[in-house]
């Protein structure tokens, strides 16, 4: 499965190689945004952009009420794994 993650892009590194900063959840990083600019969008305008970042990538770009519908929906999920992952242990020692 493939799964995207909404961030915020705060600053171009590298503006020739299309590299940008962005901020997923606090964390800071690196990415290739060759995928949202075009002749309308430029490097520049990008920053403050939220943008679905996959594998490196920004693929996309995202309203700011999308990105937070999505980062709930994410951490939703990520607290129902929790909860499988422990009944799946407390299962274990019945």
């Amino acid at each position: 499965m493939c799964l995207g993650i909404p961030g915020q892009i705060t600053a171009i590194v590298d503006a020739a190689n299309l590299i940008a900063t962005v901020d997923v959840g606090g964390v800071k990083r690196e990415v290739n945004i060759a995928c949202i600019v075009d002749d309308v969008h430029s490097v520049e305008q990008c920053v403050g952009d939220w943008v679905l970042v996959h594998v490196g990538f920004a693929m996309s770009r995202l309203d700011e009420e999308e990105a937070a519908r999505t980062l709930a929906l994410l951490a939703e999920l990520g607290d129902m794994q929790a909860e499988l992952d422990m009944m799946r242990q407390m299962e274990g020692q019945a």
